[in-house]
């Protein structure tokens, strides 16, 4: 019964993670063919500058969007409060963004932050405030895609907490208030420690997408963009060398350790569950 399921993540997924491990260790010529070249490919990139940078930008990236998560948790806690009519229509507003294509997402906040003529800039006019060229502008660019970031993925965050949410029994609550608990006391005493386990698996899977995060920056920022070394990323890295520059040693070894950054913060994270992580 799980044949089909197995061969299918073999074919498309095991496979080709070995595959550019292997890749990984060989160099390849202009027009194809490949050579053995041990460890070349990693030395290179550790003593890449460029490697360190867009590491460090997906670093930064991924710390913004993690804000997500606290700012999801106040928003599930206003829209699942008692009483609250249409719960459900705020819930869907907010995961739009999740069903939408992330191309279509990206143009959409190209023209949003477009420095001349955009809907953000306009607005700031308004209050006599000359907003920035905000996605060709070095030092604005890393905080435009962060907001960004956030706003992707908070109608999905919500929508996972307020399930989490939902799964508290409500007997705790009526004895929390019977002790004299009031509203702020019982969500930092009944709901932030009931909803850890849902919290961190939102930290682990935020973390996971943020350090992958490609189409935003080929789209929104685009490959000609005189702010794009602060917003290029790993991925973007290995896009460029890879396919751009027909290199796909270098680009294979700089997925493998993209692959070895995400598993050891994810072991990190799950060494950390028993502090942060509260099931009764």
């Amino acid at each position: 019964m799980i044949a089909p399921l197995g061969i299918g993540l073999v074919i498309f997924y095991l496979g080709p993670a070995v595959q550019t491990f292997v890749y990984s260790f060989s160099e390849w010529g202009a027009f194809g063919g490949q050579t053995f070249n041990g460890l070349e490919n990693y030395r290179n990139l550790f003593g890449d500058a460029e490697f360190v940078r867009t590491m460090w930008n997906s670093v930064i990236y991924t710390a913004g969007v993690i804000l997500s998560i606290p700012i999801s948790i106040a928003i599930a806690a206003i829209v699942n409060r008692p009483g609250l009519r249409a719960a459900g229509l705020y819930q869907t507003l907010y995961f739009i963004p999740m069903v939408t294509m992330p191309v279509a997402v990206a143009i959409m906040w190209r023209w949003i932050y477009n420095g001349d003529y955009g809907i953000l800039n306009s607005a700031l006019a308004l209050v006599g405030i000359d907003g920035p060229h905000w996605i060709t502008d070095p030092d604005t660019v890393r905080f435009a895609m962060v907001i960004v970031g956030i706003w992707s993925v908070i109608g999905y965050n919500v929508v996972i907490l307020s399930a989490g949410m939902k799964g508290i029994p409500a007997e705790l609550y009526e004895a929390a208030e019977l002790d004299g608990a009031g509203p702020f006391r019982r969500f930092r005493s009944v709901t932030l420690p009931l909803l850890s386990p849902t919290t961190f698996f939102l930290l682990v899977i935020t973390t996971m997408r943020a350090l992958q995060v490609f189409d935003l920056v080929f789209i929104m920022i685009g490959r000609i963009n005189p702010a794009l070394p602060q917003a290029k990323t790993v991925v973007f890295l290995f896009f460029e060398q890879a396919f751009q520059e027909n290199d796909r040693g270098s680009g294979a070894a700089v997925a493998v350790l993209l692959f070895v950054v995400i598993m050891a913060l994810t072991l990190v994270q799950f060494s950390l569950q028993k502090r942060m992580v509260h099931y009764e």
